[in-house]
């Protein structure tokens, strides 16, 4: 009975010592064309008296809202908004600053970018402007690169099992998304220059870039 059991327990070592186990990461990149436009626009005002700088900053927002409203196909709503000190010597509060902002999105990149040199006209400063992939076509670009990157990963595996003259079977497989945006400058706008800044602000759609990775374990066995 003893030797039936050791016997038994050499071939399970065997058998579990043919199957190697190996990790693999593949990857694939799309790209995504930039079909959708974000920007935020912002009025400031400082000065001493709190109040009368809240009224000329709500009056400018109140403005700028009914000129977006009036824009077919251009979402809006609410951004940050602060009031904070201004510090002068001795660390003594030397006036205020109220700041509110309003968050515009649209896929009609001449539209906003034609409303955008409206709002500077009426005293609204552009503070940045992010173009960027809708949802559906962001979703399109990430299932083609998934579809890639699993096919990589599938081919990686088999160069294993080839080199190591074995058959392979997939164990686990973690799927991740990720995706990056070509760098988009910071506008900055003064008083003057959104008086003087009436033209469509130019903009570039272009592309950001869609990657999936795939890693995962295979088998490799007799």
């Amino acid at each position: 009975m003893q030797k039936t059991l050791l016997l038994t327990g050499m071939l399970l070592c065997t058998i579990a010592g043919a199957a190697t186990t190996v990790d693999l990461t593949a990857e694939a990149s799309r790209p995504a064309a930039n079909d959708m436009v974000r920007a935020t626009v912002f009025a400031e005002a400082s000065g001493n008296n709190p109040a009368e700088l809240a009224r000329r900053v709500n009056q400018e927002i109140a403005e700028g809202l009914k000129v977006i409203k009036d824009k077919p196909g251009v979402s809006v709503k609410s951004g940050r908004q602060s009031t904070f000190p201004v510090y002068g010597q001795n660390q003594k509060i030397d006036g205020w600053r109220i700041h509110s902002e309003l968050m515009l999105e649209s896929r009609d990149v001449a539209a906003l970018s034609e409303l955008l040199g409206q709002l500077q006209q009426m005293r609204l400063a552009v503070s940045g402007i992010n173009q960027l992939p809708t949802p559906e076509t962001r979703r399109k670009a990430e299932d083609e690169a998934t579809r890639e990157a699993i096919a990589n990963f599938r081919q990686r595996a088999a160069v294993v099992a080839e080199v190591l003259g074995k058959t392979y079977k997939i164990r686990h497989l973690s799927i991740q998304q990720s995706g990056q945006m070509p760098p988009m400058p910071m506008l900055r706008a003064s008083r003057t220059m959104a008086a003087e800044a009436p033209a469509p602000i130019p903009l570039e759609a272009g592309e950001s870039v869609v990657t999936t990775t795939v890693s995962g374990q295979v088998e490799v066995a007799d």
